[in-house]
């Protein structure tokens, strides 16, 4: 079972990025898959999860509503974050989820000027 993200980086205040997260080892399709972050000496936050099936319910930590985009591509066994006007406050590791407890290597966004 793995879970590989990618698409992280530096990015200036309301700028985006599209956050990736490929899957292997299990049934994509049928997980629960989610985004978490961390920040600098804080803990590990949910961010956005998207339920398993080809429809996926999705829901969101407040702070990122109408700013943040998780969807997926069963067929490509893959998660995305889309990540729109981006705030300094949103800067953190970025992990990939699959519900309860399987998580990838995270990858750093960090927003400035």
């Amino acid at each position: 079972v793995q879970l590989v993200e990618s698409g992280g980086g530096l990015v200036q205040p309301g700028g985006s990025l599209r956050l990736s997260c490929a899957a292997s080892g299990f049934t994509f399709s049928s997980s629960h898959m989610s985004w978490y972050r961390q920040a600098p000496g804080k803990g590990r936050d949910l961010v956005a999860f998207i339920s398993n099936g080809a429809g996926g319910l999705t829901n969101y930590v407040e702070s990122v509503k109408g700013r943040f985009t998780i969807s997926r591509d069963n067929a490509k066994n893959t998660v995305y974050l889309q990540m729109d006007s981006l705030k300094p406050e949103d800067t953190a590791v970025y992990y990939c989820n699959k519900w309860p407890d399987v998580w990838g290597q995270g990858t750093q966004v960090t927003v400035s000027s």
